[in-house]
C-alpha cells in the first residue's frame, strides 16, 4: 500500500467495521434504544456536511472491495474464469457505486444523532467558511503526514525496544 494512502486505508477499515456492526444488528438496536430519532433538518444538515467533507470518497472503496472479495471467491473455484470475472467485477462496480449513497445516508443518521440540530448548522456554517474548506482540503495531506511520522516513529521505537531486549536477554546469559 502506498505511503500515502494510510489515512484513507484506516478510515476506510473504520468505516467498513461500523458498517458491518450496524448490517449484524450489533450496533443498530443500541443506538436505537440510547438515542432519540433525529429531525429531518438535523439529517440534512449532516448530509450537507458529510457532502462537503466528500465521505463518498471514503465509502467508495468498500463497494469495491466487496465486489473484488466476491470475484476472489469465485476465482478460487476456477482460476481459469479470471478474465470474465475481472469484466463482470468491472461492470459491478459501476453498477453498484450509488449504491455508496445508503451508506451517506446512514452516516448521516449517525452523525444526527450525536448532535444537536443547531450543532449541525453550526458545524456546516464551519465547513463553508474559509476556514473549513481549507481543513476539508489539508486534512488529508495532515493524516497522511502524520501516518508516514507515526510509522517512522514506530520503526525507530522498535529497534530501541529490540535493543532492550536483547540487553535484557544477555543479562540472562542468552545472546540474540
Amino acid at each position: 500500500m502506498p505511503v500515502g494512502h494510510f489515512s484513507r486505508y484506516f478510515r476506510t477499515r473504520y468505516v467498513a467495521t461500523l458498517v458491518a456492526l450496524v448490517a449484524f444488528g450489533l450496533v443498530g438496536p443500541a443506538l436505537a434504544q440510547t438515542a432519540p430519532q433525529p429531525s429531518p433538518a438535523a439529517i440534512l444538515a449532516a448530509k450537507q456536511i458529510l457532502d462537503i467533507k466528500n465521505i463518498q470518497d471514503v465509502f467508495r472503496p468498500i463497494i469495491r472491495g466487496v465486489v473484488i472479495k466476491a470475484r476472489d471467491t469465485f476465482l478460487q473455484t476456477n482460476f481459469m474464469w479470471q478474465r470474465d470475472l475481472d469484466e463482470i467485477s468491472v461492470n459491478f462496480e459501476k453498477q453498484y457505486d450509488p449504491r455508496v449513497s445508503e451508506l451517506v445516508d446512514a452516516a448521516a443518521r449517525i452523525y444526527a444523532s450525536h448532535f444537536t440540530e443547531q450543532e449541525l448548522r453550526d458545524m456546516l456554517a464551519f465547513y463553508q467558511s474559509p476556514l473549513g474548506r481549507k481543513m476539508v482540503a489539508e486534512e488529508p495531506k495532515v493524516l497522511d503526514e502524520s501516518m508516514i511520522n507515526a510509522g517512522k516513529w514506530a520503526d525507530n521505537f522498535s529497534q530501541e525496544v529490540m535493543a532492550g531486549m536483547r540487553a535484557e536477554m544477555k543479562k540472562r546469559g542468552k545472546d540474540m
